[in-house]
């Protein structure tokens, strides 16, 4: 037989009103963070299948930072490209134009504008550091800065300082894209390119296609063009055209990363919404049932509360006198 006694009839309504507060506490809990639980100690069986979610979501978080992160390198890798590229085309123009003209008086002025397009293009930077440098991202890639530097560099290699590490980037858990480019393969055969101009410009014979060139001394390349001087200009518009269509090449390549890594960051984006949806339906308290659990707490209270207040006007010695 359970014992009746006044302590006893304190205690149980105590307990009770304890009960009644901690519902209502949870009760506000929910309704603040719309969460079962502030823990996954609160989640009981459903915990396991949280933590996984949980870990999934931050490896896509991973993921899209670094996609993110790729995809502004892209960008700027596309700009500079674009000036490389821009640099040849304006280089070929020229020539094209001063032929069609029959004066060359200010070809070299021209090449020599041209010639620091292609170096500003290769010397680009993004987040500080050098785009086309590889590793060596703290130091330009393009070393020399004038035609007249360049014909005087002992060759076309040696005016260039990155090293051979090109940019990788994970983009999701299988693929590995290597998206950076390298100065001294995308700018070298056009830097060779300007380099051949001012060793003919400084007199001094240039072999182009396995066809030897000399000029008849220094400063040939100004004036009315003669057939020599014609020869060499058609030679190295030639070289300029197959060295544009691989800077073409090249900016293709970078657009096509550029749409491979956009799509991950989709696929990326659409699984972190899916998640979300998973984990929201695990974790996720309906609203309207928290505000329904938190009004009956709080009619338990106040009943509880009633129950304490009642016991201090009733005793059992009333019933034994």
């Amino acid at each position: 037989m359970t014992r009746v006694a006044t302590f006893g009839n304190y205690q149980s309504a105590l307990l009770d009103l304890m009960s009644a507060q901690n519902r209502a506490q949870q009760a506000q809990e929910r309704i603040a963070s719309e969460k079962i639980a502030t823990d996954m100690a609160g989640y009981g069986r459903t915990a396991e299948s949280l933590t996984s979610l949980t870990s999934t979501q931050a490896r896509l978080e991973g993921f899209i930072s670094t996609g993110e992160t790729v995809a502004a390198r892209l960008s700027a890798q596309d700009l500079a490209l674009t000036r490389i590229s821009d640099g040849g085309t304006g280089a070929r123009e020229a020539i094209a134009n001063s032929l069609a003209a029959g004066r060359i008086d200010n070809l070299m002025t021209e090449l020599g504008l041209q010639y620091q397009t292609v170096v500003g293009g290769l010397n680009a930077e993004h987040q500080g550091a050098y785009l086309f440098g590889g590793g060596r991202g703290d130091a330009a890639p393009a070393t020399v800065q004038t035609l007249t530097e360049l014909a005087a560099a002992p060759s076309t290699a040696s005016t260039f300082a990155n090293d051979t590490l090109k940019q990788k980037s994970r983009i999701d858990e299988n693929t590995t894209l290597e998206t950076g480019f390298l100065a001294n393969e995308v700018g070298g055969p056009l830097t060779e390119v300007f380099r051949n101009f001012q060793a003919f410009q400084n007199g001094s014979p240039v072999t182009v296609n396995g066809v030897t060139y000399t000029p008849t001394g220094s400063g040939t390349l100004t004036g009315q063009p003669d057939a020599n001087v014609t020869a060499f200009l058609k030679a190295q518009l030639d070289q300029l055209d197959k060295v544009n269509v691989d800077l073409t090449n090249q900016t293709a390549k970078n657009g096509l990363l550029q749409n491979h890594v956009e799509t991950a960051l989709d696929a990326h984006e659409s699984q972190k919404t899916a998640l979300q949806k998973m984990m929201q339906d695990k974790s996720g308290y309906d609203p309207a049932k928290a505000i329904t659990d938190l009004q009956l707490a709080q009619v338990a209270i106040q009943a509880s509360a009633q129950i304490v207040s009642s016991l201090k006007n009733t005793s059992l010695l009333d019933l034994l006198r």
